[in-house]
Protein backbone atom coordinates (compact mmCIF):
# COMPACT_ATOMS: atom_id res chain seq x y z
CA UNK A 1 0.00 0.00 0.00
CA UNK A 2 2.62 2.64 1.27
CA UNK A 3 4.89 1.82 -2.15
CA UNK A 4 1.43 2.80 -4.51
CA UNK A 5 1.60 5.85 -2.35
CA UNK A 6 4.43 6.75 -3.30
CA UNK A 7 4.56 6.08 -6.47
CA UNK A 8 1.50 8.49 -6.61
CA UNK A 9 3.78 11.36 -5.34
CA UNK A 10 6.49 11.24 -7.29
CA UNK A 11 4.29 10.93 -10.53
CA UNK A 12 2.72 14.00 -8.80
CA UNK A 13 6.46 15.63 -8.09
CA UNK A 14 7.31 14.56 -11.86
CA UNK A 15 4.40 16.43 -13.44
CA UNK A 16 4.34 19.12 -10.39
CA UNK A 17 3.81 23.06 -11.91
CA UNK A 18 7.10 23.89 -11.63
CA UNK A 19 8.23 20.65 -13.36
CA UNK A 20 5.99 21.15 -16.14
CA UNK A 21 6.87 25.14 -16.76
CA UNK A 22 10.62 24.45 -16.44
CA UNK A 23 10.08 21.91 -19.38
CA UNK A 24 7.90 23.82 -21.74
CA UNK A 25 10.24 27.13 -21.50
CA UNK A 26 13.25 24.74 -22.27
CA UNK A 27 11.42 23.16 -25.43
CA UNK A 28 10.68 26.66 -26.78
CA UNK A 29 14.38 27.40 -26.28
CA UNK A 30 15.08 23.94 -27.94
CA UNK A 31 13.22 24.71 -30.26
CA UNK A 32 14.74 28.47 -31.05
CA UNK A 33 18.06 26.55 -30.68
CA UNK A 34 16.82 24.13 -33.54
CA UNK A 35 15.57 26.75 -35.71
CA UNK A 36 18.40 29.00 -35.27
CA UNK A 37 21.41 26.26 -36.00
CA UNK A 38 19.79 23.69 -38.60
CA UNK A 39 18.16 25.95 -40.42
CA UNK A 40 20.25 26.89 -43.78
CA UNK A 41 19.03 25.46 -47.26
CA UNK A 42 21.34 23.00 -48.81
CA UNK A 43 21.60 22.82 -52.61
CA UNK A 44 19.75 19.61 -54.62
CA UNK A 45 21.01 17.73 -57.23
CA UNK A 46 24.28 17.95 -59.69
CA UNK A 47 22.40 20.79 -61.20
CA UNK A 48 22.41 23.04 -58.18
CA UNK A 49 25.66 22.49 -57.25
CA UNK A 50 27.19 23.05 -60.79
CA UNK A 51 24.55 26.52 -61.04
CA UNK A 52 26.19 27.50 -57.36
CA UNK A 53 29.72 26.66 -58.56
CA UNK A 54 28.62 29.41 -61.73
CA UNK A 55 27.29 31.86 -59.84
CA UNK A 56 24.00 31.43 -61.93
CA UNK A 57 20.83 33.73 -60.95
CA UNK A 58 18.91 31.10 -60.48
CA UNK A 59 20.88 29.30 -58.47
CA UNK A 60 18.92 30.08 -54.95
CA UNK A 61 15.68 28.42 -55.95
CA UNK A 62 17.37 25.22 -56.34
CA UNK A 63 18.31 25.32 -52.72
CA UNK A 64 16.38 23.46 -50.00
CA UNK A 65 16.03 22.58 -46.45
CA UNK A 66 16.96 19.60 -45.48
CA UNK A 67 14.10 16.74 -44.83
CA UNK A 68 15.04 16.00 -41.35
CA UNK A 69 15.02 19.56 -40.54
CA UNK A 70 11.24 19.92 -41.39
CA UNK A 71 10.52 17.01 -39.97
CA UNK A 72 11.94 18.15 -36.84
CA UNK A 73 9.98 21.17 -37.05
CA UNK A 74 6.87 19.63 -37.44
CA UNK A 75 7.90 17.62 -34.56
CA UNK A 76 8.49 20.60 -31.76
CA UNK A 77 5.29 22.07 -33.10
CA UNK A 78 3.22 19.13 -32.98
CA UNK A 79 4.48 18.31 -29.27
CA UNK A 80 3.87 21.47 -28.02
CA UNK A 81 0.23 21.76 -29.18
CA UNK A 82 -0.32 18.01 -28.21
CA UNK A 83 0.97 18.72 -24.68
CA UNK A 84 -1.35 22.06 -24.83
CA UNK A 85 -4.10 19.91 -25.31
CA UNK A 86 -4.07 17.48 -22.81
CA UNK A 87 -2.71 20.27 -19.98
CA UNK A 88 -5.87 22.17 -21.49
CA UNK A 89 -8.27 19.73 -20.85
CA UNK A 90 -7.34 18.63 -17.52
CA UNK A 91 -8.50 22.15 -16.53
CA UNK A 92 -11.71 21.24 -18.34
CA UNK A 93 -12.38 18.06 -16.21
CA UNK A 94 -10.47 20.01 -12.86
CA UNK A 95 -14.08 21.03 -10.91
CA UNK A 96 -11.85 22.82 -8.53
CA UNK A 97 -10.94 25.40 -12.39
CA UNK A 98 -11.60 29.18 -11.35
CA UNK A 99 -12.13 30.01 -14.96
CA UNK A 100 -15.54 28.41 -16.74
CA UNK A 101 -14.23 25.28 -17.23
CA UNK A 102 -16.13 25.21 -21.05
CA UNK A 103 -13.24 27.75 -21.90
CA UNK A 104 -10.70 25.21 -21.48
CA UNK A 105 -12.45 22.62 -23.53
CA UNK A 106 -13.21 25.00 -26.34
CA UNK A 107 -9.43 25.95 -26.06
CA UNK A 108 -8.41 22.08 -25.59
CA UNK A 109 -10.02 20.59 -28.49
CA UNK A 110 -8.42 23.38 -30.49
CA UNK A 111 -5.32 22.69 -29.69
CA UNK A 112 -5.64 18.96 -30.08
CA UNK A 113 -7.30 20.37 -33.81
CA UNK A 114 -4.38 21.96 -34.50
CA UNK A 115 -2.04 19.31 -33.26
CA UNK A 116 -3.97 17.07 -36.08
CA UNK A 117 -3.32 19.79 -38.70
CA UNK A 118 0.25 20.37 -38.04
CA UNK A 119 0.24 16.07 -39.02
CA UNK A 120 -1.62 16.71 -42.14
CA UNK A 121 0.26 19.93 -43.15
CA UNK A 122 3.99 18.13 -42.77
CA UNK A 123 2.70 14.72 -44.42
CA UNK A 124 1.77 16.61 -47.45
CA UNK A 125 4.87 18.46 -47.82
CA UNK A 126 7.76 16.44 -46.28
CA UNK A 127 6.16 12.55 -47.37
CA UNK A 128 3.72 13.42 -50.58
CA UNK A 129 5.85 16.25 -51.65
CA UNK A 130 3.32 18.69 -52.81
CA UNK A 131 2.25 22.01 -51.67
CA UNK A 132 0.46 21.89 -48.04
CA UNK A 133 -1.59 24.87 -48.46
CA UNK A 134 -4.73 24.31 -49.16
CA UNK A 135 -4.46 20.91 -47.99
CA UNK A 136 -6.97 18.23 -45.45
CA UNK A 137 -4.61 20.27 -42.20
CA UNK A 138 -6.89 23.47 -42.94
CA UNK A 139 -9.92 22.05 -42.12
CA UNK A 140 -8.65 21.49 -38.79
CA UNK A 141 -6.80 24.77 -38.85
CA UNK A 142 -10.28 26.42 -39.18
CA UNK A 143 -11.60 24.57 -36.09
CA UNK A 144 -9.10 25.47 -34.26
CA UNK A 145 -9.06 29.31 -34.86
CA UNK A 146 -13.11 28.54 -34.57
CA UNK A 147 -13.08 27.32 -30.96
CA UNK A 148 -10.08 29.05 -29.99
CA UNK A 149 -12.50 32.43 -30.46
CA UNK A 150 -15.44 30.58 -28.46
CA UNK A 151 -13.18 29.94 -25.79
CA UNK A 152 -11.41 33.43 -25.62
CA UNK A 153 -14.76 35.14 -26.00
CA UNK A 154 -16.40 32.90 -23.25
CA UNK A 155 -13.47 33.96 -20.97
CA UNK A 156 -13.88 37.72 -21.84
CA UNK A 157 -17.98 37.31 -21.19
CA UNK A 158 -16.98 35.43 -17.83
CA UNK A 159 -15.47 38.68 -16.20
CA UNK A 160 -17.29 41.63 -16.00
CA UNK A 161 -15.40 44.14 -18.30
CA UNK A 162 -14.35 47.66 -16.20
CA UNK A 163 -11.41 49.06 -18.62
CA UNK A 164 -10.35 52.20 -18.04
CA UNK A 165 -10.31 54.79 -21.65
CA UNK A 166 -6.57 54.37 -21.93
CA UNK A 167 -7.42 50.60 -21.71
CA UNK A 168 -9.88 50.85 -24.52
CA UNK A 169 -7.38 52.88 -26.43
CA UNK A 170 -4.67 50.31 -26.40
CA UNK A 171 -6.92 47.27 -27.37
CA UNK A 172 -7.88 49.50 -30.66
CA UNK A 173 -4.29 51.16 -31.18
CA UNK A 174 -3.46 47.20 -31.24
CA UNK A 175 -6.60 46.40 -33.24
CA UNK A 176 -5.71 49.35 -35.75
CA UNK A 177 -2.09 48.41 -36.14
CA UNK A 178 -2.62 44.27 -36.85
CA UNK A 179 -4.97 45.14 -38.92
CA UNK A 180 -3.13 47.83 -41.41
CA UNK A 181 -0.52 45.09 -41.08
CA UNK A 182 -2.99 41.98 -41.72
CA UNK A 183 -4.40 44.02 -44.98
CA UNK A 184 -0.96 45.29 -46.62
CA UNK A 185 0.75 41.43 -46.40
CA UNK A 186 -2.88 40.27 -48.72
CA UNK A 187 -2.60 43.02 -50.48
CA UNK A 188 1.00 42.55 -51.82
CA UNK A 189 1.29 41.68 -55.15
CA UNK A 190 1.76 38.06 -56.21
CA UNK A 191 4.73 36.76 -58.55
CA UNK A 192 3.40 34.70 -61.45
CA UNK A 193 5.24 31.77 -60.15
CA UNK A 194 3.28 31.82 -56.72
CA UNK A 195 -0.03 32.11 -59.23
CA UNK A 196 1.12 29.02 -61.19
CA UNK A 197 1.46 27.03 -58.24
CA UNK A 198 -2.73 26.78 -58.31
CA UNK A 199 -5.06 25.34 -60.38
CA UNK A 200 -8.16 27.84 -60.71
CA UNK A 201 -10.43 25.98 -58.36
CA UNK A 202 -7.15 25.71 -55.45
CA UNK A 203 -6.83 29.29 -55.87
CA UNK A 204 -10.33 30.71 -54.41
CA UNK A 205 -10.04 28.23 -51.59
CA UNK A 206 -6.75 29.23 -50.57
CA UNK A 207 -7.79 33.16 -51.12
CA UNK A 208 -11.28 32.21 -48.82
CA UNK A 209 -8.82 29.70 -46.51
CA UNK A 210 -6.15 33.47 -46.65
CA UNK A 211 -8.47 35.55 -45.49
CA UNK A 212 -10.76 33.43 -43.19
CA UNK A 213 -6.99 33.07 -41.16
CA UNK A 214 -5.77 37.14 -41.34
CA UNK A 215 -9.77 37.90 -39.64
CA UNK A 216 -9.66 35.14 -37.21
CA UNK A 217 -5.70 36.54 -35.89
CA UNK A 218 -6.65 40.49 -35.96
CA UNK A 219 -9.66 38.89 -33.93
CA UNK A 220 -8.12 36.79 -31.76
CA UNK A 221 -5.49 39.42 -30.85
CA UNK A 222 -8.00 42.13 -29.88
CA UNK A 223 -9.74 39.28 -27.55
CA UNK A 224 -6.05 38.59 -26.06
CA UNK A 225 -5.41 42.23 -25.92
CA UNK A 226 -8.64 42.62 -23.98
CA UNK A 227 -8.53 39.33 -22.00
CA UNK A 228 -5.03 40.35 -20.95
CA UNK A 229 -5.96 43.75 -19.64
CA UNK A 230 -8.95 42.67 -17.98
CA UNK A 231 -7.73 40.37 -15.94
CA UNK A 232 -4.17 42.16 -15.32
CA UNK A 233 -3.67 41.76 -11.42
CA UNK A 234 -3.31 38.69 -9.15
CA UNK A 235 -1.95 35.24 -9.75
CA UNK A 236 -4.72 33.85 -11.78
CA UNK A 237 -4.31 36.73 -14.16
CA UNK A 238 -0.27 35.32 -15.13
CA UNK A 239 -2.01 32.22 -16.74
CA UNK A 240 -4.04 34.69 -19.24
CA UNK A 241 -0.74 36.84 -19.55
CA UNK A 242 0.59 33.58 -21.47
CA UNK A 243 -2.62 32.87 -23.32
CA UNK A 244 -2.37 36.45 -24.72
CA UNK A 245 1.50 35.91 -25.61
CA UNK A 246 0.31 32.66 -26.83
CA UNK A 247 -2.57 34.48 -29.30
CA UNK A 248 0.26 37.25 -30.27
CA UNK A 249 2.95 34.21 -31.41
CA UNK A 250 0.39 32.53 -33.39
CA UNK A 251 -0.46 35.94 -35.07
CA UNK A 252 3.31 37.10 -35.98
CA UNK A 253 3.33 33.36 -37.19
CA UNK A 254 0.92 33.33 -39.34
CA UNK A 255 1.95 37.03 -40.89
CA UNK A 256 4.76 35.87 -41.80
CA UNK A 257 3.95 32.83 -43.65
CA UNK A 258 1.02 34.49 -45.26
CA UNK A 259 3.97 36.81 -46.46
CA UNK A 260 6.22 34.29 -46.88
CA UNK A 261 3.52 32.29 -49.09
CA UNK A 262 2.67 35.04 -51.73
CA UNK A 263 6.42 36.48 -52.34
CA UNK A 264 8.31 33.22 -52.04
CA UNK A 265 7.47 30.50 -55.23
CA UNK A 266 7.18 27.13 -53.82
CA UNK A 267 7.91 28.20 -50.20
CA UNK A 268 9.19 25.92 -48.12
CA UNK A 269 8.26 25.45 -44.00
CA UNK A 270 11.19 26.05 -41.49
CA UNK A 271 11.90 30.08 -41.82
CA UNK A 272 13.17 31.20 -38.03
CA UNK A 273 9.56 33.07 -37.35
CA UNK A 274 7.87 29.81 -37.50
CA UNK A 275 9.51 28.84 -34.42
CA UNK A 276 6.78 31.62 -32.90
CA UNK A 277 3.90 28.62 -33.78
CA UNK A 278 5.94 26.09 -31.11
CA UNK A 279 6.20 29.42 -28.98
CA UNK A 280 2.39 29.79 -29.08
CA UNK A 281 1.55 25.98 -28.00
CA UNK A 282 4.20 26.47 -25.46
CA UNK A 283 2.34 29.62 -24.27
CA UNK A 284 -1.17 28.03 -24.34
CA UNK A 285 0.31 25.13 -22.29
CA UNK A 286 2.13 27.22 -19.55
CA UNK A 287 -1.24 29.46 -19.58
CA UNK A 288 -3.41 26.26 -18.89
CA UNK A 289 -0.58 24.87 -15.90
CA UNK A 290 -0.78 28.10 -14.24
CA UNK A 291 -4.23 28.58 -13.67
CA UNK A 292 -4.58 24.90 -12.84
CA UNK A 293 -2.25 25.72 -9.90
CA UNK A 294 -3.89 28.85 -9.50
CA UNK A 295 -7.38 26.97 -9.04
CA UNK A 296 -5.65 24.16 -6.48
CA UNK A 297 -4.00 26.78 -3.73
CA UNK A 298 -7.33 28.84 -4.24
CA UNK A 299 -9.35 25.84 -3.31
CA UNK A 300 -6.66 24.96 -0.63
CA UNK A 301 -6.96 28.68 1.24
CA UNK A 302 -10.54 28.27 1.05
CA UNK A 303 -10.68 24.45 2.92
CA UNK A 304 -8.82 26.33 5.64
CA UNK A 305 -10.72 29.23 5.93
CA UNK A 306 -13.65 26.86 6.35
CA UNK A 307 -11.90 24.77 9.19
CA UNK A 308 -10.71 27.43 11.01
Amino acid sequence: MSSVYNKSQGYKSLFSTQNIILASIGWGVLALLYFLLFSAKVPVGADCVAKLSAKAQEATTCLRRADWYVFGTNVFEAMAYLSASILCLRNWRSQQIVSDRNVWLAIGIGMLSYFLGGIFFGYTEIVLKEEPFPSLGDVFFVITYLLLGVGMVLAVASRRLNLETSQWIIVLAIGAFGSALAWLISNQPQTAAVQAQYSPGLEIVASVLNWFYVISDVLLLIIATTLLLAFWGGRVSLSWRMIAAAAFSLYIADMWYKYATNSIPNYQSGEILEVFWVWSGVLFGMGAVLEYDASLSRSRRERVRKRS
